[in-house]
């Protein structure tokens, strides 16, 4: 009886064993897009008050994800804490290079007294609420992402319902 002795697996079947893993993280990171980008997305147009910076730092937050495969445990959360994140850098940035422009308001949205009113609050407490009342987030799930603590995204909770409801009731000024 002759004995065959095994091969040594062949660089395609180790190829197709690797895209098989990359295959599944790219998988979890197509699922998390189809079912909360829009959500994502419309989270940070409130945040930052511009959908170029929405849609740059949503795509650069999945892009990254695609990127890191395995590594990324919860993709959901991993990409609302990036895209925060970007969407804040991106923020910081034009802030050093352009000046507040002034744009003209579409009062046409129904929602754009709440749009309007939330730009008026500081930029923590907008991310804070829109993570906890948008998202869902508990503040200590919030704290990392917005690059805060949890005692502070508390506090950002508290002072941005304040600064809001005081706005929204006809003290634009607040």
């Amino acid at each position: 009886m002759k004995r065959v002795m095994a091969q040594p697996l062949s660089p395609a079947v180790e190829q197709s064993a690797a895209d098989e893993v990359t295959g599944s993280a790219q998988e979890r990171v197509e699922e998390v897009y189809r079912r909360h980008a829009k959500k994502m997305w419309r989270a940070l147009l409130a945040y930052g008050g511009d959908p170029d910076i929405a849609s740059d730092a949503l795509a650069e937050a999945f892009a990254q994800a695609l990127r890191r495969g395995d590594a990324v445990r919860d993709v959901e959360r991993w990409v609302w804490r990036a895209g925060f994140r970007i969407a804040a850098g991106e923020l910081k940035t034009r802030r050093l290079i352009l000046p507040e422009i002034d744009r003209p308001a579409d009062d046409s949205n129904p929602d754009f007294e709440l749009h309007h009113a939330l730009m008026k609050v500081a930029p923590k407490q907008r991310a804070a609420l829109f993570l906890h009342y948008y998202g869902g987030y508990p503040p200590g799930e919030i704290a990392p992402m917005i690059g805060s603590t949890q005692s502070a995204v508390r506090v950002h909770l508290h002072r941005g319902r304040k600064r809001l409801a005081r706005i929204l009731e006809g003290g634009s000024h607040a």
